[in-house]
């Protein structure tokens, strides 16, 4: 998403845009958006800042850190950015500042619930699903 500050009117602008992860490069391992990134941006500017208030929402799948199963679920982040208006670079991109912010959103550890009791270690089931016959349960 480009934004040219000399187009902005004084009023400021609303533009919405969708995105496909691949285009931000942002699935992970871990990780993984599951559909088009929807982005709003709400845009003003004064005599030398550019404000840009953005909305993201995207369907997202991981897996739970203790027991591997596929968690679904949206990211949804409301951000504000600031920018200095620069007479010889007119255009401001934020792709890269819309990356940055959702690959800091992503949970260190998600879990599939809060008390999940994760894999056994010995013979590798999940333990949400019952104890196992290997004997170290």
């Amino acid at each position: 998403m480009k934004i040219d500050t000399r187009k902005i009117p004084d009023e400021g602008v609303t533009l919405v845009e969708e995105f496909s992860p691949a285009e931000l490069d942002l699935d992970t391992e871990i990780f993984k958006l599951s559909g088009l990134v929807k982005v709003k941006a709400i845009i003003s500017k004064s005599y030398d800042a550019i404000g840009v208030v953005l909305t993201l929402d995207a369907p997202m799948l991981s897996y739970c850190s203790r027991c591997l199963q596929e968690i679904g679920s949206r990211f949804n982040q409301q951000l504000e950015l600031h920018y200095a208006v620069d007479k010889l670079e007119p255009v401001i991109d934020l792709d890269p500042d819309i990356r940055e912010e959702i690959i800091l959103s992503y949970p260190i550890n998600p879990l599939c619930v809060v008390d999940c009791k994760g894999l056994c270690p010995k013979c590798g089931h999940n333990l949400n699903e019952g104890g196992c016959n290997c004997g170290s349960t």
